[in-house]
């Protein structure tokens, strides 16, 4: 079964894609980064509004468990996707037994930041994300995720299962 790591600036649709993409698979696991970061009761460094050497320490303790559970289930048959926001060469950390697929969703800035503001799965206003969803975009430079071998969807004015018929057909799985 296939292994996919789904990057984009938050408000991009990783969760929702991961989520409709696995419907393709008899056994299919979502693993949202921020959920394992939320695992932390107490001393948790968030990246808003200010990002610490604490909060790298966090992402880095995060990303490796992923990988580990990610492991344990594609080795007895699950498609995997992980979801996490991703430079072009972070994905080594993640240490999958397999070659992933990496998938960059990418969409117009306007149209992020309105999904953004229609989110409903976070516990916080999603309004507070966007400076920072701004700052990723901008400094997102898609010739160099391409260099690293990540597929590239435009998703701007795709629904999500357009957005999941086009990862598979770049995939072709």
């Amino acid at each position: 079964m296939p292994a996919f790591i789904i990057s984009g600036t938050p408000g991009t649709g990783k969760s929702s894609v991961a989520k409709a993409l696995l419907q393709y698979y008899p056994y299919g696991l979502h693993l949202p980064v921020d959920d394992f970061r939320d695992f932390v009761v107490s001393g948790a460094a968030h990246p808003v509004p200010q990002w610490t050497q604490e909060t790298s320490r966090q992402f880095m303790l995060a990303r490796q468990a992923v990988g580990k559970v990610a492991t344990i289930y594609q080795l007895v048959g699950f498609a995997v996707v992980i979801d996490d926001v991703l430079g072009p060469a972070e994905v080594s950390m993640f240490d999958l037994p397999v070659q992933p697929y990496k998938i960059l969703l990418r969409a117009d800035l306007q149209e992020v930041l309105e999904r953004n503001h229609t989110r409903t799965n976070k516990h916080f206003d999603t309004r507070m994300l966007d400076q920072v969803i701004t700052e990723l975009h901008q400094s997102q430079d898609v010739e160099a995720y391409q260099h690293h071998g990540w597929h590239v969807i435009n998703s701007t004015g795709l629904s999500v299962y357009e957005t999941v018929n086009a990862i598979r057909a770049a995939t072709h799985v």
